[in-house]
Parts: C-alpha cells; sequence; structure tokens
C-alpha cells in the first residue's frame, strides 16, 4: 500500500512540474513598424504631396514605438499593447486600465496613437491590456471579475522590456478603467503611484442613475441577478476604502458635468479615503465632461506632474497625520 500510494504522489508531483504556468507568458510581441501608415484617422494625420505626417497635437507619435502583444492569463490568449520611447534607456511605467466594455473602449489606433502615445512621449513604457472578451481576446469580458487577472498578469510581462524599469510601476485608469485600479490597488503592493479619470466608486449610486448599465453588466458577471448585492459590493470602492495601501498616492480626476459617471461618486470616495488617511488629490473640473474634454491641457499637466512626482522623482509621500499650527 505505500509503495502503491508513493507511485501515485510520484506521478501527482511530476504531472504538476509537467504543467507550464499560464500567466503572464508573452506569446507574440509585434513592432508595428510604421506606425503612420497603420492610422487612417484624418485627426491625427495629414497627407502632404503624398507623404503622410502627423498633424501638430499628434508629432509626439515620431518619438515613440508601439508594439501588439499577445500574453496569457488564466490560459487565455489576451491582446494588448505596449507604447515605449524610441530612445534608449531605461523608463518608468505605466499599466493603463482601459474603459468601457467588451469590445467598446478596448485600445486600438485611436487610444494607442492619442492617449498613450502622449504619456510615452513623456519618458513611460505604457503597456494596456484589452482584457479578456475585447478587442481581440479571448474569454468573457466580467467587468471587474476575473479580468482583473488580466491586469496583474502585466506585471511579470513587463520584465521582457529591456526599457522597462519595473522598480516604478504607476497605475492609470478612466472609467471602467478607474474602478479597475481601485480594485488592483488592494491586490499587489508593485503600484507606486496611481490615478484615475471619471472612474465608478459607488455602482449602488451609479446603476440607480443608470438602469440600463446595470442591465447590460448583468449579462457579463456570472451570478450577478443571484447575487446582486455582493458582486456590485465588490466594484464599489467606497465600501472597501479601508483596504487602499497607505504608501501609494491617488490622483482622483473628475469632470461634474459627467452624465456617465456622476462626480459625487469621486467625491464619496474622497471622504472615506480621507477617513482612512489613505494619501490622495480630488481634483474636479467645473463642466466638464466624462473625459474633461474641455480641460484636456490642464488634466494632462496635472496627471504628468503627479506621475513626475512620486513615480520618476521618487518624492516623498506627504504627511497625513493632523498636523500643524
Amino acid at each position: 500500500m505505500n509503495k502503491l500510494f508513493s507511485f501515485v504522489l510520484l506521478c501527482i508531483i511530476t504531472s504538476c512540474q509537467a504543467q507550464p504556468t499560464t500567466n503572464g507568458i508573452l506569446l507574440e510581441n509585434e513592432k508595428i513598424v510604421n506606425l503612420i501608415d497603420s492610422i487612417q484617422s484624418p485627426k491625427a494625420v495629414v497627407e502632404i504631396n503624398g507623404v503622410k505626417k502627423w498633424k501638430g497635437i499628434y508629432q509626439f507619435n515620431d518619438n515613440v514605438e508601439v508594439s501588439k502583444i499577445t500574453y496569457l492569463s488564466d490560459g487565455l490568449k489576451i491582446k494588448g499593447y505596449v507604447v515605449q520611447p524610441k530612445k534608449d534607456g531605461k523608463y518608468p511605467c505605466i499599466i493603463y486600465n482601459r474603459g468601457g466594455n467588451r469590445d467598446f473602449g478596448a485600445a486600438g489606433n485611436r487610444q494607442v496613437t492619442g492617449r498613450l502615445a502622449k504619456i510615452a512621449n513623456e519618458g513611460y513604457v505604457v503597456i494596456v491590456s484589452n482584457l479578456r472578451g475585447g478587442g481581440g481576446s479571448e474569454g468573457q469580458d466580467e467587468f471587474g471579475g476575473a479580468d482583473i487577472n488580466d491586469v496583474l498578469n502585466l506585471f511579470p510581462l513587463l520584465e521582457k522590456f529591456e526599457k522597462a524599469d519595473t522598480e516604478r510601476i504607476g497605475m492609470y485608469g478612466g472609467s471602467r478603467g478607474g474602478m479597475m485600479t481601485y480594485k488592483l490597488l488592494t491586490l499587489t503592493d508593485k503600484i507606486k503611484a496611481a490615478a484615475v479619470l471619471g472612474a465608478p466608486a459607488d455602482k449602488f449610486n451609479g446603476f440607480k442613475e443608470r438602469p440600463a448599465m446595470e442591465e447590460m453588466i448583468a449579462d457579463m458577471v456570472p451570478g450577478f441577478r443571484e447575487n446582486r448585492a455582493a458582486e456590485v459590493t465588490k466594484r464599489s470602492a467606497v465600501k472597501w476604502a479601508n483596504k487602499f495601501p497607505k504608501d501609494v498616492p491617488i490622483l482622483i480626476m473628475h469632470g461634474n458635468a459627467d452624465w456617465r459617471v456622476k462626480s459625487i461618486e469621486s467625491i464619496m470616495l474622497a471622504a472615506e479615503l480621507d477617513k482612512h488617511r489613505v494619501p490622495y488629490r480630488l481634483m474636479i473640473f467645473e463642466g466638464g465632461d466624462h473625459g474633461v474634454t474641455e480641460f484636456r491641457d490642464e488634466y494632462y499637466e496635472a496627471l504628468f506632474a503627479w506621475f513626475d512626482k512620486y513615480l520618476r522623482k521618487d518624492t516623498p509621500l506627504p504627511d497625513m497625520e493632523f498636523h500643524g499650527r
């Protein structure tokens, strides 16, 4: 009996050792050789005498290189992009969490040559996952469920890129991506600074404001209708602000004319973070929409200053204890 047990145990151990990990493995890294030829947008590119050129505000694309990536997450093939400076060197990293759901809001040419290239041009290696169920990725989008793993599996992936300084990783997300950023801050200690824009922080309030959104997400999230309260709580940072790390400064930006996600959600979260002495800065843009498009320059200035301060310069954290005269 002992010999049989030992044999079975050995088979189990051998089998486990033979199984390769299915997380964070880079399967494809395809550099886009001529980025300007892959863009069809008249907003970004102009053709003069048969020669394509980036329009003025998009000229930063000349300074970056873009790669399409495919990697494994929970055994699924997930698509994404890496955007980094062309110039040699080591650069801090920013994980960008996309907004939307499924294919809506998935990172593509528009985001890559706009927001992501603009950030990379400031001297960052930017990586984005299209998440399961979106942008050509396998699996089902769960809107902040198991797809959280698709972001967690970007951390080992960054090690594959020579320009990436993986000791300095920030995280930035807009809308749904901001909601996921909040959750990820409670799941990893590898983030040094974070920023969000127009992020849901209380889905109970959000679903009350937009009932149609709840029905759509209910079709995406396994067990939502049977376990509504629990699933909504998982996606509502105001309910677990006490779990936020106290050594990761968060920049929260929101337009107070945002109809998709009301700014009160960011205000409510700020109050909770304040209660638990989590370092944060809240910026409410008066009359700003979901993407604060009316304040684009001011918004980028704040974003770059935040990451420059806490990610590039490694500025000491503020003293969150009550003090002063």
